[in-house]
């Protein structure tokens, strides 16, 4: 654990060029890649930039591990600000912009949404729903998060858009990315933080062949299988907003050998592997459908 008298707090910066077509959801992809080779994808959550608990040097050395490993996609799965401010966007912009990484990701958390804060958030990333490609894996991104509130939901209108994302995608190694839990995790209170439609949510996932979910939230690190589904929850990068024991901490995903490998890293601290599985495609079930998603199909 980093010594605390090693951190200091942090407010400010610039930077970053908005994103997004028309209001339209993003697709962005390189063709150089390829999962034959292998790809290295960093998770980042929960900054809360603006909070008492931020630690700009938890920060900046997370941006310097990432920057080491040359990532292909960089994730950051909200909360990034702590309540919604312009000013916390500007210093969040800064911090992305120092991320060395052509394809970044990023949606928004609860935080994100408050005072109106969704407004900066699509003004500097873009659109809140987004996709990423790669030849064989596509990674979507979703805004679970609700104005004002701590609870999220993603809605049975975004459930075929999910779908139509994955749709030409059946070979490959497809990831949901969103804030909010999809599952309850150990530790973290009551069982309040899962979204409001998780179960058709889950169906939906599991149904379509979905291979990983990332969700951030409440800052305790957790890995959970489900028929198959890898759920996969991430720490803070750079609060002391910390339960128990926890550590700041981020994950780091490796796709090489029809292999998937998730590690969690402590900013100036170890490296774990926390989860290791096949990434080939898996079996679509089918039971949830199209038109009607969250409704089984008879």
């Amino acid at each position: 654990m980093v010594k605390s008298r090693a951190f200091e707090l942090h407010q400010g910066g610039i930077g970053f060029e908005s994103l997004g077509d028309e209001g339209l959801p993003i697709e962005k992809g390189s063709d150089k890649f390829s999962r034959k080779r292998g790809l290295t994808l960093v998770q980042i959550s929960d900054f809360h930039v603006g909070s008492v608990h931020f630690v700009s040097n938890l920060m900046n050395r997370t941006i310097m591990e990432v920057n080491a490993m040359s990532p292909d996609l960089v994730i950051a799965t909200g909360d990034l600000t702590n309540e919604g401010f312009k000013q916390e966007y500007n210093a969040v912009q800064a911090y992305m912009d120092q991320i060395d990484c052509d394809q970044k990701l990023v949606i928004p958390g609860n935080h994100d949404s408050r005072n109106v804060g969704y407004v900066h958030f699509e003004e500097r990333f873009g659109e809140r729903h987004s996709l990423v490609s790669f030849p064989g894996v596509t990674v979507v991104g979703i805004d679970s998060s609700e104005p004002d509130l701590d609870r999220g939901r993603v809605g049975r209108s975004r459930y075929k858009w999910i779908l139509e994302k994955f749709e030409d995608r059946a070979q490959d190694f497809k990831v949901v990315a969103l804030h909010h839990h999809l599952l309850p995790v150990p530790g973290t209170g009551r069982e309040r933080n899962i979204i409001d439609d998780a179960g058709d949510m889950l169906a939906v996932l599991i149904d379509n062949g979905i291979n990983l979910v990332l969700n951030g939230h409440k800052h305790v690190p957790h890995v959970w299988s489900i028929e198959g589904m890898y759920v996969v929850t991430a720490g803070t990068a750079s609060s002391l907003r910390l339960r128990g024991y926890n550590q700041p901490c981020y994950n780091i995903i490796k796709l090489e050998d029809e292999t998937c490998r998730i590690y969690r890293k402590v900013p100036f601290g170890k490296q774990e592997i926390i989860a290791e599985f096949s990434s080939r495609p898996r079996t679509r079930l089918g039971s949830v459908g199209f038109t009607e998603p969250g409704r089984m199909a008879t």
